[in-house]
């Protein structure tokens, strides 16, 4: 079980990066055909696009996952503090108003129930 929360744990600090690569990603310049054939099979403009289709699902998945959480506490914890980082642990059992082993016992049970809506 602990295995798993800190690999879900990592999976919502990803969560930020990856919405900052498809937000890059949508910044750069449609490809253009040049006319010259290619050795290989794949080009890079659809590389890019096949990279911009899995971010963009893998976005979706996440997001879906935290949306279907219905506990406040545990949105907090998930977006504000996991994901965004707009809070220490102690800010945090300060907005939330308990103790740092309380907020751990909630940190964890957030992230099985994202677990748990994620798979």
């Amino acid at each position: 079980m602990r295995q798993d929360v800190k690999k879900i744990r990592n999976l919502l600090k990803q969560y930020a990066k990856l919405k900052r690569d498809l937000t890059v990603f949508n910044q750069v310049s449609s490809p253009s055909f040049d006319g010259v054939s290619s050795h290989s099979s794949r080009n890079g403009a659809e590389s890019r696009l096949i990279n911009h289709v899995d971010l963009s699902y893998q976005l979706k998945e996440v997001k879906d996952a935290l949306n279907a959480i219905d506990d406040p506490q545990y949105q907090f914890i998930l977006h504000d503090y996991i994901i965004e980082k707009r809070f220490s642990r102690s800010e945090a059992c300060n907005q939330l108003s308990v103790s740092v082993s309380k907020f751990n016992y909630l940190k964890n049970r957030a992230l099985e129930t994202f677990k748990e809506k994620y798979v």
